[in-house]
């Protein structure tokens, strides 16, 4: 987990980096800089397992990947949101609800996810690990099969 968080920051560093210099836009590096400050280690993130199969239905879901990757197969329920579309559309998603974001593996939610928390949605939570972990420990039933959730 520790090598998978330091990609995704490391990803996340990058991708900023690559953005034009606004090392004047006070603004955007006092946000940048409060975001910091009060993250928990995770930065909002959240394994597939930590999820009983009840409370799938609470989040509002956004698959953050591109719409051929969306139309191939997504989590049931799922919003198409592009990654890079999520501050953009920022008015069709709930700030009273749960929001969980996810992607191939984790990269680009994350991305997306410090936008959206930066913007003020404190309710998202980016799903560690994206589609591919969610298949992988067994989707919906993931909680169940780790022993998370009681079985019904």
């Amino acid at each position: 987990m520790k090598k998978l968080l330091t990609l995704s920051l490391l990803t996340l560093t990058l991708g900023v980096a690559s953005l034009p210099a606004r090392a004047n836009d006070k603004a955007v590096v006092d946000a940048m800089e409060g975001y910091f400050e009060f993250v928990d280690y995770g930065g909002a993130t959240i394994f597939p397992e930590q999820i009983p199969k009840d409370d799938w239905k609470k989040f509002f879901v956004i698959d953050a990947r591109d719409k051929g990757q969306f139309d191939k197969g997504h989590i049931p329920g799922a919003v198409h949101i592009e990654w890079r579309q999520v501050l953009a559309k920022r008015s069709e998603i709930p700030k009273d609800k749960p929001v969980l974001i996810y992607c191939n593996q984790g990269t680009l939610s994350a991305q997306a996810g410090f936008a959206l928390r930066l913007a003020g949605y404190e309710n998202v939570r980016i799903l560690q690990g994206g589609m591919s972990e969610w298949q992988a420990k067994g989707g919906f039933d993931a909680a169940t099969k780790a022993g998370g959730a009681p079985k019904h």
